[in-house]
Parts: C-alpha cells; sequence; structure tokens
C-alpha cells in the first residue's frame, strides 16, 4: 500500500479544524474561483470589495456578472451583494455550486493581503492507496531528486511561474501555476494552467471560491521571517490577478477525488484572470513579459530524455514561500488500464506544487508545457502529472475562444 495525494496543496489555516481535505476539478467554462482546506471565518477574511469579475468586459475594463448568471445563483440563495460582505464563507453542500453554468468568481478586493497569502497552509495528510498490479504500465517507482531552490528574483529565471490561492470548506489554500500563451491573444494572454483540484473540488463538492493568481510570488525568495512584515507590492510585485472564467475536463468532476482517483489523468485547468486593481490596460503576459505555449502532443514519457517540474511546495519541510524545480527523465504511471497513462519523475516537492507546470523542449525547440503536478506519495519522491492531449486542448481552446472578442 502506498498513500497518494493529490499535490497540489490545499493548506489548512492556522485557527481551522482539521478534516479531510476534498479535492477537484473544474468543469468547462465555468467562471473559477480556486479554494483549499482551511481556516473558517479567521479574522483576516476581508470580504469588504465590490465584486467586478465576471466573463463580459465592459468599457473601463472591468468584467460584469450578467444578470442571467446573476439570477441562476440566486435560485440557489446566492446574492451577491451579501457575497461580498461574507456570505461567500457558507460551504452549506446544498448551496455549493458545482455546475460550470452556475460559477462566478466576484473580485474582493484586498481579499488576498500578504498575511492571508503567506497563512495558507500545508495540506492534510493523503489515503492510503494500493499502486500495485493490474493498472496498466507502469515503469519502476523513480528515485527521489532533491528538490532546488530557483535562483532570485524568480521573475528572471521563471517569469511564468507563480501561485494560486483559494478558499474552500475548511479554509484558505494554495496551488503553483504558470502563465500560458493564448491563440486568440498572440502576445497578450490572460491564461493561467493549473491543475483541476485547484479550482475544483471533483466528484463529492463544486467550485473553489475566490480563486486568485500571483506571479512571481515572493520575487525576492524572502525568508518566512522576512515575510512577517513584507508589504504587498514585495509580496506580489506583479500584481493579484482573479480568475474570471475557467475549465477543467468532465472526468475530473465527475472522478476526481482527494488522492486523484480516476480522475488524476485529466487533473488540468485553464483559468482565464483579470487584475485586481488594473494593470493600465496590459494583459498578464505583458505584465510579466513572457508565456508558454502549450504542447498537446508531446512525446509520451518513454521517449522524453528529460523534464523539469516547478512549484511552490508547501508541506515540509518546505515553508511555501520559495520556488523549486526537479529535472529528472520521466516514466510512465498508470492508474488504472481504462485510463491515460501519466508522466512521473522523482522529484522531493510536496503539496503546494500542485498544478505547477511541467516543461520540457517543444518541437520548435523552445521550452513548453506539458503537464502539470497531479498527485504524489505522502512521502514525497515523486510527482505525477497528465499527458495533455485532445481533452486539455478541448478545454484550452474554449477558455480562449471565451474571450476571443475582447
Amino acid at each position: 500500500m502506498r498513500a497518494i495525494r493529490p499535490i497540489p496543496a490545499p493548506r489548512r489555516g492556522r485557527n481551522s479544524r482539521r478534516r479531510t481535505s476534498v479535492t477537484g476539478a473544474i468543469a468547462l467554462g465555468a467562471v473559477l474561483a480556486l479554494t483549499a482546506t482551511a481556516c473558517q471565518g479567521s479574522a483576516d477574511d476581508n470580504a469588504g470589495g465590490e465584486p467586478s469579475a465576471s466573463p463580459s468586459q465592459a468599457d473601463d475594463g472591468t468584467f460584469e456578472i450578467p444578470q442571467d448568471i446573476q439570477d441562476r445563483l440566486k435560485e440557489h440563495g446566492i446574492d451577491l451583494d451579501k457575497w461580498r460582505n461574507g456570505a461567500w464563507k457558507n460551504w452549506d453542500k446544498d448551496d455549493w455550486l458545482r455546475e460550470a453554468k452556475d460559477f462566478v468568481n466576484p473580485i474582493i478586493e484586498d481579499l488576498w493581503d500578504p498575511d492571508r497569502m503567506r497563512d495558507a497552509e500545508e495540506p492534510d495528510t493523503g489515503v492510503d492507496d494500493d499502486l500495485a498490479g493490474g493498472q496498466g504500465v507502469t515503469d519502476p517507482t523513480p528515485d527521489p531528486v532533491k528538490a532546488q531552490t530557483v535562483k532570485t528574483p524568480y521573475h528572471d529565471n521563471a517569469a511564468e511561474a507563480g501561485k494560486v490561492f483559494f478558499d474552500g470548506p475548511e479554509g484558505s489554500m494554495v496551488c503553483s501555476a504558470t502563465v500560458v500563451e493564448d491563440p486568440a491573444h498572440p502576445g497578450k494572454s490572460n491564461l493561467v494552467w493549473t491543475a483541476g483540484h485547484c479550482v475544483h473540488a471533483g466528484k463529492d463538492g463544486g467550485w473553489y471560491r475566490n480563486i486568485a493568481f500571483v506571479p512571481s510570488y515572493n520575487n525576492d525568495g524572502k525568508s518566512e521571517e522576512e515575510l512577517q512584515n513584507a508589504t504587498k507590492e514585495e509580496v506580489a510585485p506583479y500584481g493579484v490577478w482573479w480568475g474570471d472564467w475557467a475549465g477543467t475536463s468532465d472526468e475530473w468532476i465527475e472522478q476526481g477525488g482527494p488522492t486523484g482517483g480516476q480522475g488524476a489523468p485529466y487533473d488540468f485547468a485553464v483559468i482565464h484572470v483579470t487584475p485586481e486593481k488594473g494593470s493600465g490596460g496590459k494583459s498578464l503576459e505583458e505584465t510579466v513579459g513572457s508565456a508558454l505555449p502549450v504542447d498537446f502532443d508531446a512525446p509520451a514519457a518513454n521517449e522524453l530524455q528529460s523534464l523539469s517540474a516547478i512549484g511552490y511546495p508547501a508541506a515540509p519541510p518546505y515553508g511555501g514561500q520559495r520556488l523549486y524545480q526537479c529535472t529528472d527523465k520521466p516514466g510512465r504511471l498508470s492508474l488504472s488500464g481504462s485510463t491515460p497513462t501519466m508522466y512521473r519523475i522523482g522529484c522531493t516537492m510536496t503539496g503546494g506544487s500542485s498544478g505547477g507546470g511541467w516543461i520540457a523542449q517543444g518541437p520548435d525547440g523552445r521550452p513548453a508545457l506539458v503537464s502539470n503536478t497531479s498527485i504524489g506519495p505522502v512521502t514525497a519522491g515523486w510527482l505525477a502529472g497528465p499527458r495533455l492531449g485532445k481533452e486539455a486542448k478541448g478545454i484550452y481552446d474554449a477558455v480562449s475562444e471565451k474571450f476571443a472578442g475582447q
């Protein structure tokens, strides 16, 4: 028996009760909102801003939630005026929105302040899962590869990397993510790639809330002690970007679970983001200066010589504040004979690195995103990520096309 868990990093707030973490995936075409296993009603849960995110863009560059979506939310007992004043903390399962058409992620200005970002904590313990026999093609377990710190400033060495923050029934959580190119807006992408379980709780839950992306989080690699007094500009030098739309696989929504389950090979998501306080008209890609292409036809694991995974591991012995990476020759991992084979590499990164990009040389010789961190053993040592194919490309194209005319 081997304990495995989605390596995303739902993290508990320090005042929360400990419960089994629910991980999940998001539905295609849904407005996104991330969450984590966490602190309920902590003092730093500032819900005082005006909601402004939505799928339709106004003349002033902000996003407005269409009236039909507001009406559907009200059918579920959700009033947006109350939402911004703290109603989002109500996680009654009957009211937890699950369907893509029902989800919305209004901006709550300054909710993600430096303290709240820093205090998103390590994921809960995973559950035992047997990986032995009868699961298709699986290569021997790789030797652990010790994660190496990325040189600072992170923006100079991994400009596309960042952290995704979100709220769930048990508090604030955190994942890793990557800025990727948008075919509808060359050079001006607002797309972020992460894991499905970083935005939706899968078969036993719904959409997470208050999903936001922070590129080059803690850009100078400050220690946890130094971050105690850090300003928002130091922690988030390129701003906080809220998800206003997202997509994930139907397989993740229907089959994803706390240890990945049958949904793990489809554990990927695309988020469209908008700046919390404006960006001078610049897109996310223009703001950070880079975006990675996505390769949906990357070679099989046994044909690749090298893959690099990058992320912000948060579970011990890591603190979640610094960016790390692992490079290894990938092997194959099959959780089931009926699901696609995943990539697997040796790596000591832990929860919090979930959703972080896996990068290989693309067909044109440039670095390209070919996967994202999905699951890993509780004891660390290796990571596994989905091989991106037609399902992933369908989600990517749909989110891109949603904003193609804007």
